[in-house]
Parts: structure tokens; sequence; C-alpha cells
């Protein structure tokens, strides 16, 4: 396995990211233009953004003071009862900069205007956060969706708690071991999480969003990773998918009194470089037609593990491919279906499944086909293959599996960019989480946390 998404889409951003810079790419689908703002009196329903300095008061500055407004209240509620301070707002203040215009003025922190391009970033030195109303913020919102603006500033605002709370540049200089920039970064997400989740639990005066609102924005995060196959010692090193998108939902999740704790000692990276000379030739990814004959087996020898550790007989299923979409089943499973009936695992080879395989990644597929060894598993433990708790079992246990990979150093085993394509393809698919009724847990958001809890806790708490 090992592979490298490819994505259409495409825009070049570089994203500095607080106390270092990064280098991404901004790539997703038009969204449906829904607003994160409440419906307020006046113009726009949002913010004035008259305190952004070098605003030019249109749209997208708009967006942005209203989501820094929300964010500084935010922080002002619950900064005294999580750190026993007073918030301080930012002594530089907020910029926007027109990197369209060759004679904008350029922010605190940067020699020119163009020097900002693509960028959103906090200046500890100035204490300032900017962003550029041009190149980045009007691409993440129509790629996907106002909600994507929402977590970058606010990500930018956990760099600004940081520094408040003794975590200056210096003390990360002198201490590398202890503050990684890759956990800096994933505090900085836990923050925004904590943030999103105030928000959508109705406590913001601005800002809304629900959880079904999510998933697209979170392909934000997502796209906001560290290219595949650094290695997160590396000094620039932000995280895999995986890793930001666990930081964010950990911050939704469980709130800031987690993010606040979180050091070296009790997070786990997934994040590393490639293995071998020839998995960084091939990026990772195994064709089609190898990966089914390569996985099969070992998905065999996984599950039959796992069933007869508790006692119960595996029945192998019988894996076959067809053109044809899946028969066997009598719901929609998606491209690969178990049959209970007649023990069989089909594998549709046509359209769809092979172009989730080129454009997401060899374990785009990967997962979805360990989702169906997940469902002849529960068949022979002899558990229910409808309902949420099928549903929730199945991409737990797919975790699981997922999860053992991770800890080869040897044969077969994940490649870097593995996890992070599990990721988009439950964020934008239900097919690993459906059920022999055809039916899935609903958004993408928490199949993914479900599948976390498998990765990162192993079978045992799959509770099957």
């Amino acid at each position: 396995m090992r592979s490298r998404s490819v994505l259409a889409f495409v825009v070049p951003v570089v994203l500095v990211a607080g106390l270092s810079a990064c280098t991404t790419s901004v790539a997703g689908t038009p969204t449906n233009g829904d607003s994160v703002v409440n419906e307020n009196p006046g113009e726009a329903g949002g913010v004035d953004p008259s305190f952004v300095h070098n605003t030019d008061g249109g749209e997208i500055d708009q967006l942005a003071a209203t989501v820094i407004t929300d964010v500084k209240e935010y922080w002002t509620e619950t900064f005294p009862s999580t750190f026993d301070e007073e918030w301080e707002d930012l002594k530089g203040g907020y910029y926007s900069v027109d990197t369209a215009d060759d004679d904008a003025k350029p922010p605190p922190c940067a020699r020119r205007a163009s020097d900002v391009e693509g960028n959103a970033f906090y200046c500890p030195t100035e204490d300032v956060i900017a962003w550029d109303r041009a190149a980045l913020l009007p691409v993440l919102k129509e790629k996907f969706g106002e909600a994507a603006v929402m977590f970058v500033l606010a990500h930018e605002m956990g760099h600004a708690v940081q520094r408040r709370t003794g975590l200056s540049v210096e003390r990360q200089q002198r201490e590398p071991e202890k503050y990684p920039t890759i956990l800096i970064e994933a505090q900085a997400d836990c923050y925004a999480g904590a943030f999103v989740r105030w928000v959508s639990d109705g406590n913001a005066k601005h800002l809304k969003i629900s959880k079904d609102r999510l998933d697209t924005a979170m392909e934000a995060l997502v796209m906001f990773r560290d290219p595949v196959g650094t290695e997160q010692s590396d000094q620039d090193a932000h995280g895999d998918a995986f890793d930001r998108v666990s930081a964010f939902q950990d911050g939704y999740d469980k709130g800031l009194d987690l993010c606040k704790e979180m050091s070296v000692d009790n997070r786990t990276f997934t994040q590393r470089g490639f293995l071998s000379a020839d998995d960084a030739e091939r990026g990772g990814n195994l064709p089609f037609d190898d990966l089914l004959t390569t996985i099969t087996p070992d998905l065999e020898t996984y599950y039959k593990a796992l069933v007869t550790a508790k006692g119960k007989t595996w029945a192998t299923p019988s894996v076959k491919t067809s053109d044809a979409s899946p028969e066997c089943a009598r719901t929609d499973q998606g491209p690969i279906a178990y049959c209970a009936e007649s023990r069989e695992i089909d594998v549709a080879t046509g359209d769809e499944l092979p172009q989730l395989h080129v454009e997401i990644g060899d374990f785009a597929t990967g997962t979805i086909l360990a989702s169906r060894f997940s469902m002849a598993a529960l068949a022979s433990l002899e558990k229910p293959l409808e309902g949420e708790d099928a549903q929730r079992a199945l991409l737990c246990v797919t975790g699981s599996y997922t999860g053992m990979l991770l800890t080869r150093q040897q044969g077969f085993s994940l490649s870097p960019g593995d996890l992070d394509e599990a990721i988009q393809v439950l964020l934008r698919y239900d097919y690993p989480g459906r059920d022999a009724g055809g039916k899935a847990v609903p958004t993408g958001f928490d199949r993914v946390s479900i599948f976390r809890t498998g990765v990162l806790q192993g079978v045992d708490a799959c509770k099957v």
C-alpha cells in the first residue's frame, strides 16, 4: 500500500500556521454555499470588519471578522476557567491582505504583501493574525464552505492561546523534543475543535454550524496535512490528515481540558516516512488488482484470529470480482458487498471502485474491503448485521485492522498516506459503514470518530 492521493481542482497554498510554516494544497468540490453566519439585521448578517487593518470591507473580510469576533468571545469566556487568567486580545491586531494588489501594504512579519499569498498565520513576535483575502479564504469558502474559514482562523487563534499560556518560540527552540512542531499544531487543531463545538452547541452570537455540516469543512483540514512521506520528527511537521482530524475531533468531543494537557507523552502520532525505496518510488500506491490480491489473504488471517480468539469459528468468505454491481446482496452496500447467505464478498471492479482507488488512493479500496470482512466477522460472531450497533461495529472493527497494520514495520503494512485515504473515504462516502440493510452512520464526522476508536484502542474497544 503506502499511497498518495490524486485530487482535482488543486490550488497551490502555503499556510503559515503560527509558530512555523507548512506547504500544502487546497482541493475540493464546490459547496452548496450554506452560510455559517446567523441571520442578523444589517448588512450581510455579519460583523463590521472595520477593526481589521487594511480591510476592503468586502464579503470575505466580513466573514473573517465575524469568525474572529466569536473566537475572541469564546476565549474571553473560557480562558479564565481553563487557565486561571483573563484573556487578553491580540496586541498587534488583525490584518487582511490583498495579495492580488502589487501595491498593497504588507502586514507585520512580512516584507511584501505577496509574501502572504495563500497564507493565514499567527505571528508571535508581533501578536497578530493575518490572512490572504484574495487567494486563500475565497478558495476555502468556494471548495469547502464558510466553515473551513472558521476552522483556519480558529486554529490561528489557537496559536495565540499557546503564547498566552507560556509556549513561546524561544521555549520551543530550547526544548524541541518536548514541544515538537507536530504537537504545537495538534494542540491548535484541538483548540479549534473545542471552539467549533461551542458554536455547534448554539453559544456563539454570530456563527452557527450543525454537525452534519462539518464533513465538507473537515476535508479542508485533511488538505492541510503534510506531504506524504514527511517524518513526524521533521522540524516543520504539522501532522498527517489522521493526526490533524484526530486532534480537531478530540477538541470537539472532549474539550479544552484535554487540549491543554496534550504532550508528547500522552499523544499518539501516526505520521511516518516511507519504509523502502520501492514504496517511495510508487508513492505508496499499489495498482488496483495488486491491492486486491495482496490485501485479501491478510484480511483473512486477521479476521480469523479475531473470531477464534472470541471462541467462535471463522467462516471464510469467498471473494469474487465482477464488472457488474454486486448481485448477491438484497440491499445496496456499495461497490463491495458481503452476502451472509452465501458467505461471499462481491467486489464490483467496474467504474466506481477503480476511480476511487485512483482519486483517493489504494487504502480507500482497502478500507471498504476490510469493512466487508468486518461484516463477515460479525456474522461468525453471531452478532446482528443490521442496525446502529452493527454500523458502529463495522467501522470500529475495520479501524482495529487498520491499527494493526500501523504497528507493522515490515511486510504488508500501511504506507504514509494510507490513513489519510481512509479518512477521506469515510468523510466522503458511507460505504465502509453500510450494514446488511444498506444503512450507515449518517455523518462522516461520526464515521471517522468510530473508526479512530478501533485504530487507536483496538478491537476490545469495539464491544463485539
